[in-house]
C-alpha cells in the first residue's frame, strides 16, 4: 500500500518544506548577523566553540579557553551569534532529512525525488564550507561561496514548495509565442540576480561596504580611484586572518563600486522583465511583476539607506534578507513561465 499518498499527507509534505523556507531564511538572516557583527571567527574552532558545546560562559571556562586560544580571546558578544547559527544551519538539515523521507515514501509520480536528494547533499556542502569559513579564517572566497550556498538552499527549498503546490500558469493560446519569448528573459533575469548577489557577497566577504561611505558619489566623485586587479584577485592566498580586509582602499573601492553599478543593471533589467510579463495578459504574471517591482524599490531604498544612515546591521540585514526575496521572484517567474499550460479551446494541455 502506498505510503504518503493521501491528499492530507502531501499536504504534510508541502507545509514541511513551506516551513523549511522559513527555516533557511532566518538562518541566512542570522548568518548574515554573525558575519556583519565581526563574530565569524567567534569561535576560532569547529564544530564546537572554544571545545564546548554552547560556548564558555563561567569566569573558569573562559579562563582555560583564553589559555587554549590565546590569539583569539573569548568576546562573549560573538561566541553566541556563531554558535546559534550552527544550530540553526544544523537544523535545517533535519528538515530536509524529513522531506526526503516524504520523497521516497511517496508513490506519486510527479512527486520530487531528485531535488530533495540534491537539497540534503547541497546543505551537507554547505555544512562544509561553514567549516571552512572558521579554519580558513574567513578565506573571502569559501565567505562568498558560503553565502550564495545560503541563498542557493533557500531557493531550491523554494522551488521545491513551488513543486509541491503544483500550480501552473495557464496561458490563453493566443500568448504562446510571447511565453515563449520570456522564457530566456526569466532565465537571464535570475542569473543577473545571482550575479548581483555574488557581487554583494565579494564586498561584504572583503569589508567593501564602506568602501563607499557617501551617495551618489563614491569617496566624493563619480569615478574614484580604483583597483579592480586587487579588488577581484580570487587567488588570494590561504593562511592570513581576513577579519577585517586585507585589501587595500582602491581595491575595495573598486569592488564597492561594482556592486553599485550591477544594482543598476539590476533594476534596468527587472523593470523590463516586469513590463514583458504583463504582455501577457495574465493576471497571475502581473501580480508577479507587480511583487518584483515592489521587492526592488525596498532593496534600492534598503542599499541607500545602508550608506546614508552609516551601515546599521539592522538595515544591512534586511538588505541581505530582501535580496534573498528578490532572487525569490525570479526562481518564481522561471518556474512558471515554464511549466505553463497553454489553454486551447478551453482544454488544458
Amino acid at each position: 500500500m502506498a505510503l504518503f499518498n493521501t491528499p492530507e499527507q502531501r499536504k504534510a509534505g508541502f507545509l514541511l518544506t513551506l516551513i523549511a523556507c522559513f527555516v533557511a531564511v532566518i538562518v541566512l538572516g542570522m548568518g548574515v548577523f554573525t558575519r556583519l557583527a565581526d563574530a565569524g571567527l567567534g569561535c576560532p574552532d569547529w564544530p564546537g566553540c572554544y571545545g564546548h558545546v554552547l560556548w564558555p560562559s563561567e569566569d573558569h571556562e573562559v579562563a582555560r579557553a583564553n589559555e587554549a586560544f590565546p590569539e583569539t580571546p573569548v568576546e562573549h558578544d560573538k561566541t553566541w551569534p556563531e554558535m546559534i547559527h550552527r544550530y540553526l544551519a544544523s537544523s535545517l538539515g533535519l528538515f530536509t532529512i524529513g522531506i526526503l523521507v516524504f520523497s521516497l515514501r511517496s508513490r506519486e509520480p510527479e512527486q520530487p525525488v531528485k531535488l530533495p536528494i540534491f537539497l540534503l547533499a547541497f546543505i551537507i556542502l554547505q555544512g562544509m564550507f561553514g567549516m571552512w569559513t572558521v579554519t580558513l579564517k574567513l578565506w573571502p572566497q569559501v565567505v562568498t561561496a558560503h553565502l550564495l550556498g545560503g541563498f542557493t538552499t533557500l531557493s531550491l527549498l523554494w522551488l521545491l514548495t513551488l513543486r509541491l503546490n503544483n500550480s501552473r500558469w495557464q496561458i490563453p493560446a493566443i500568448a504562446e509565442n510571447k511565453l515563449k519569448s520570456i522564457r530566456p528573459l526569466a532565465v537571464i533575469g535570475l542569473l543577473i540576480v545571482v550575479t548581483q548577489i555574488a557581487l554583494g557577497g565579494w564586498t561584504t566577504s572583503n569589508y567593501a561596504d564602506i568602501a563607499c561611505p557617501d551617495f551618489p558619489t563614491c569617496q566624493g566623485a563619480w569615478l574614484p580611484p580604483m583597483n579592480f586587479t586587487d579588488g577581484f584577485n580570487v587567488g588570494q592566498h590561504i593562511g592570513p586572518n581576513y577579519l577585517g580586509g586585507t585589501m587595500d582602499n582602491a581595491a575595495r573601492v573598486a569592488i564597492h563600486f561594482s556592486h553599485r553599478v550591477g544594482a543598476i543593471v539590476t533594476a534596468a533589467y527587472l523593470v523590463f522583465l516586469a513590463i514583458k510579463l504583463c504582455g501577457l495578459g495574465l493576471v497571475a504574471a502581473k501580480k508577479i511583476a507587480v511583487a518584483t517591482l515592489l521587492v526592488l524599490v525596498a532593496q534600492i531604498s534598503l542599499g541607500i539607506s545602508n550608506i546614508v544612515f552609516q551601515f546599521p546591521i539592522d538595515v544591512a540585514v534586511a538588505h541581505n534578507l530582501v535580496g534573498a526575496l528578490l532572487l525569490l521572484t525570479q526562481v518564481t517567474t522561471t518556474y512558471f513561465v515554464y511549466t505553463a499550460a497553454v489553454n486551447r479551446g478551453g482544454i488544458r494541455v
